[in-house]
């Protein structure tokens, strides 16, 4: 009998607990062995108080994975050089996995512009999608979608499922985090900790100053 696991990819930068929330949700709706976070690769010509390494946002993802055993994380994306797609994504984890049938998690709005994916087709050929929304009234809106792409993929499964909105913003705790307000209600207390001891997504200035620290 094949796994059924989902597939949760992003920059988690930081992944904090509306990412995880999520996870769970859509485990437990979709009755999943269990769902891989696959953390993006580097963003060229960011600062340091906009991206973390992807180094950093893989640890900070194992970090958060840690308590829950069905919850793993996968450093592919983040070893490869150059943009990472999707579609390569699946066929190698399709390739390494034989056994396994994927369910691709992604938000609402990232439905309404599936179609721009390079290769969408071929993705909805090797997984199943899942469309997560936090409103109710755009449920209709995403449901026509999904219902016009399986009209040009009638084999594809896609799910539009509701899940209860819990208000994180990355760019919020980013913010917050640069302004050394306490994040600890939004983020897994050892991801907190891990950012402190980083001093991840501080003003340059402030960055800089630590390393000449570190350095001297």
């Amino acid at each position: 009998m094949s796994r059924q696991m989902g597939l949760f990819g992003g920059s988690f930068n930081p992944i904090h607990n509306g990412h995880l929330h999520l996870a769970r949700a859509v485990k437990r709706a979709l009755r999943l062995d269990g769902v891989v976070l696959m953390p993006a690769g580097e963003a060229p010509h960011k600062s340091s108080a906009a991206y973390a390494p992807a180094a950093d946002r893989l640890e900070m993802c194992r970090i958060a994975a840690k308590p829950y055993r069905w919850m793993k994380v996968s450093d592919y994306e983040t070893r490869k050089s150059g943009k990472s797609y999707t579609v390569d994504t699946l066929r190698a984890l399709t390739a390494q996995h034989p056994d396994t049938e994927w369910t691709l998690m992604i938000g609402s709005d990232m439905l309404l512009s599936f179609r721009t994916w390079r290769e969408w087709q071929e993705i909805l050929r090797m997984a199943s999608l899942c469309a997560v929304s936090r409103e109710q009234g755009d449920l209709s809106g995403l449901q026509a979608c999904a219902d016009s792409m399986k009209a040009e993929c009638p084999d594809a499964e896609i799910r539009v499922l509701t899940v209860d909105a819990v208000e994180v913003s990355s760019t919020e705790i980013r913010q917050n985090l640069q302004n050394h307000a306490d994040c600890s209600c939004l983020l897994p207390e050892n991801v907190v900790q891990y950012i402190q001891e980083k001093h991840l997504y501080l003003p340059d200035e402030e960055v800089n100053i630590f390393e000449s620290v570190k350095s001297e």
